[in-house]
């Protein structure tokens, strides 16, 4: 296993592509809520909005072979750097007690985990973890049932997207306010939380106070990746306008070879389709701060309908139940598939390593029309600390500074990886390559970890040089466009109870219109249903808590 092209070890976002989109069709996700943590109610709005947010202070112990900026773009690196050390001493003093999430194969518990072992000899004490796998009813039960237990553990990872209810007031009774902590220059006793953006910040703001540190994901969205082999062979992967891209794909699809142009995920298509329109990323802001649900405007519905013309084309692989599409696209097979975002490119090119993969720019769909790219949440939650005394908070405070490490420093790889020549050993470019026992030790351990604290991401893709600039330059390409959903840092709690189950039935419907079993008009009904059992009241807790400096991003 080698490291990740987020600069992550052991954390697959399987279970967060709702996080970079607007929807997804992965079995699984009951709750892909666009709205996290945030203001609840517009007295919370306004106190979070007017929170001094932690001082941002660039880590600086060696420079991105390629720089990031702080409106998202991602540093570059084209091999692990020489590690520096960014923490000064161990930071705990005793046991501490955590409840997360691994989304890889579960590691063996810390008695049997050589791996888990060396980093708690690092850490100086002994860190205990509770560790909810990705399945069946996952982590919002295990976080259900340790709440209502009133035994919590020292640290609880809380999710933005699993379908938690009633954040606010849960924080307020069971959990550490750490404003004072963190706020202002205060942040600065803790270099690696320093080092986060302002931007994930605010996701851990509720109620006008800071409740940990953010847990930084990539700031992309989702974006079609095609075969370069493949596309060229029909003047490129994009095109002038939707028309013309219908016309590639058609030329692409040959039934009798096997070969077409699209994955079957008809969702994934209508978000990518819905950018060519300039489709609100899930709401749009009025000029009289009123929003707007992307399935009401006629954006979508346009967005819709083109997609209805992509299937009605045959240009989609006809096997919606498929799980080989990735090795498809490798292979040119299937032309493109929608990834979580940019740095996805690596996951294509480890299954083939002599071609070339592209990312998709958004492109008007007539010409005229600008086209938009939808941003994604930017972090995955948070992690509170249980009420305690405050010498317990800033152990706690610096045992999630160590686990912040940036990318490439001593605690990064000690927390990814473990220790040279037992849990990995270096390749020759210098990166690191987990061992026999370190494969069966870290993977599960490192997702959790990384799920409940963790660095910037970055773009790394070692032995692919060319693949690294060219995933870089295509970001600077995507900001261009870039639009953020403006509820990102607020709350809903209807959301949070319903969200799930009224954007599944809608959802529904569009697939059904998609594919030739529903006409368009029925959008209309399906919309008129979401707003009723739900969707109007989600509108008005996100209208309640839209921060100030929210620009317009519609009318």
């Amino acid at each position: 296993m080698t490291s990740t092209t987020s600069g992550r070890a052991g954390f697959s976002r399987r279970g967060f592509l709702g996080l970079a989109g607007l929807a997804v069709t992965t079995a699984g996700l009951a709750a892909c809520g666009t709205g996290g943590a945030g203001g609840s109610g517009s007295g919370g709005a306004a106190a979070s909005s007017s929170v001094k947010l932690p001082t941002y202070k660039e880590f600086t112990g060696f420079t991105a072979d390629i720089p990031g900026n702080e409106k998202g773009l991602q540093s570059a690196f084209f091999k692990l750097p020489d590690a520096v050390q960014s923490v000064k001493s161990a930071p705990l003093k005793g046991k501490v007690t955590g409840l997360t999430e691994t989304f890889d194969t579960m590691s063996p518990a810390m008695k049997d985990n050589p791996f888990w072992q060396r980093l708690n000899a690092k850490l100086g004490g002994e860190l205990e973890l509770q560790i909810a796998e990705d399945i069946g009813d996952g982590y919002p039960a295990k976080f259900a049932t340790v709440l209502a237990s009133n035994d919590l553990p020292d640290m609880m990872w809380v999710p933005p997207n699993q379908g938690i209810p009633n954040i606010g007031p849960m924080l307020e009774a069971k959990f550490q306010d750490l404003t004072k902590y963190l706020s202002g220059d205060a942040v600065l006793e803790y270099p690696n939380l320093a080092a986060l953006k302002p931007a994930s910040w605010k996701t851990a703001v509720v109620n006008g106070k800071i409740w940990g540190a953010p847990i930084p994901s990539t700031p992309f969205g989702q974006v079609y990746v095609g075969n370069h082999d493949v596309w060229d062979k029909v003047g490129g992967f994009g095109a002038a306008n939707a028309d013309e891209f219908l016309a590639k794909t058609k030329e692409l699809t040959r039934p009798a070879e096997q070969k077409y142009a699209l994955e079957p995920a008809y969702i994934n298509a209508l978000h990518m389709v819905g950018e060519w329109f300039g489709t609100p990323n899930g709401w749009g802001v009025n000029k009289d701060r009123t929003l707007v649900s992307r399935y009401e405007t006629d954006e979508y519905t346009a967005a819709l309908e083109f997609t209805a013309k992509l299937f009605a084309a045959g240009v989609f692989y006809p096997d919606t139940k498929a799980t080989d599409i990735r090795n498809r696209v490798a292979n040119g097979s299937v032309a493109a598939q929608v990834s979580v975002g940019p740095t996805g490119v690596a996951s294509y090119r480890a299954m083939n390593k002599t071609t070339k993969f592209e990312i998709l720019v958004p492109f008007s769909a007539d010409g005229k029309v600008k086209p938009v790219y939808d941003m994604g949440y930017g972090t995955v939650g948070f992690t509170p600390f249980k009420k305690a005394e405050e010498g317990k908070i800033r152990e706690l405070l610096a045992l999630i500074n160590y686990l912040s490490a940036p990318f490439g420093t001593t605690e990064y790889v000690q927390k990814n990886y473990g220790e040279p020549g037992q849990d990995y050993t270096l390749d020759g470019g210098g990166n690191p390559q987990l061992s026999e026992s370190g494969a069966i030790n870290v993977p599960g351990l490192a997702s959790a970890l990384n799920i409940m604290s963790s660095p910037e991401s970055v773009i790394f893709n070692p032995g692919f040089d060319d693949d690294t600039k060219y995933v870089h330059s295509q970001e600077q390409k995507l900001l261009e466009l870039a639009w953020r959903n403006p509820t990102n840092g607020t709350y809903s709690d209807t959301n949070a109870k319903v969200g799930a189950k009224i954007n599944k039935q809608i959802n529904d419907k569009v697939i059904d219109i998609i594919t030739g079993r529903a006409k368009i008009d029925e959008l209309k009904d399906a919309v008129k249903r979401w707003k009723s059992e739900g969707g109007d009241k989600i509108r008005d807790e996100y209208q309640a808590a839209l921060p100030a400096d929210v620009p317009v991003f519609y009318s």
